[in-house]
């Protein structure tokens, strides 16, 4: 099975960086143990498996250690593969919990991709939880913006979304892997989302995912989501659209746009460039 998986970088920025996801496509599910082995001898944050059903795709994530229930990057890349295998178009996809889709289009610079999310929710933060993750990343309250309160969101994962007060607390992001891993199992978190509005529509993140076994995720579809959905019921001024920086501080630049609609509770597009590896 190692040898059927594409490797493929999605929300690359130019021809640099982009977020590493395997792709499987096959005509029958292999067991999930195997899907299980064969997304940590990838290695990448996840793995993508897919087989046909009906008009469209079934479709599953892996990280290394776990499954999860969706992940933007790798639906960004399976969009790709499946423009490059058949050609451009809109393919419908059903997760283990909803039915999206994702489009795949060819460039003359390589391949673009669409998903549009499942749907988008958002909460506030219990006080006791904010606290304990200011603890774990060694910020304060002071750290925080106080434009944007700390938010439980969903955009078809759960997020933490942290919004902190400058470019240089984001950069300065540090934490415990295990005592990350133990707070993400416990809450239900695919990431948190620590994020810095350089202005209305332009964003920089950074997303631990020690949830998957990884320290962090250099793109994130899922969260962006999650994001977009959040700014949209807190009434920030998104003007119908927001960019999102993330890997800098990794050295692996990327780059995601998100289109938001009106609508409460809505899907949102996530959208970026994708490349194949090696």
């Amino acid at each position: 099975m190692i040898d059927e998986v594409t490797r493929v970088a999605a929300f690359c920025a130019g021809e640099k960086g982009g977020n590493p996801a395997g792709v499987w496509i096959g005509s029958t599910w292999p067991e999930a143990a195997q899907m299980q082995a064969v997304a940590a001898q990838v290695n990448y944050s996840e793995t993508v498996f897919a087989v046909r059903a009906d008009n469209g795709w079934r479709v599953r994530y892996f990280s290394p250690e776990s499954e999860v229930p969706f992940c933007g990057h790798a639906t960004i890349a399976l969009g790709a593969v499946l423009a490059l295998q058949q050609g451009d178009g809109v393919f419908p996809l059903t997760t283990n919990h909803v039915s999206i889709t994702v489009q795949g289009t060819r460039t003359a610079d390589g391949v673009a991709a669409s998903l549009q999310s499942p749907p988008t929710s958002s909460a506030p933060v219990p006080q006791t939880l904010i606290d304990e993750a200011l603890v774990l990343f060694g910020y304060t309250a002071a750290d925080l913006d106080p434009r944007l309160a700390p938010a439980l969101a969903n955009g078809g994962a759960g997020h933490l979304i942290i919004p902190l007060n400058s470019r240089a607390a984001l950069a300065a992001m540090r934490y415990d892997l295990d005592a990350g891993r133990m707070l993400m199992l416990r809450e239900g978190f695919a990431t948190i989302a620590l994020v810095h509005a350089g202005s209305a529509q332009r964003f920089h993140a950074r997303n631990p995912f020690a949830s998957g076994g990884v320290y962090e995720d250099p793109a994130t579809g899922a969260a962006a989501a999650a994001l977009a959905g959040y700014l949209r019921d807190a009434d920030w001024p998104h003007g119908g659209a927001i960019d999102i920086v993330q890997g800098e501080d990794m050295g692996v630049p990327c780059h995601l746009h998100v289109d938001i609609g009106p609508e409460p509770g809505s899907s949102v597009q996530v959208s970026g460039s994708a490349r194949l590896i090696g």
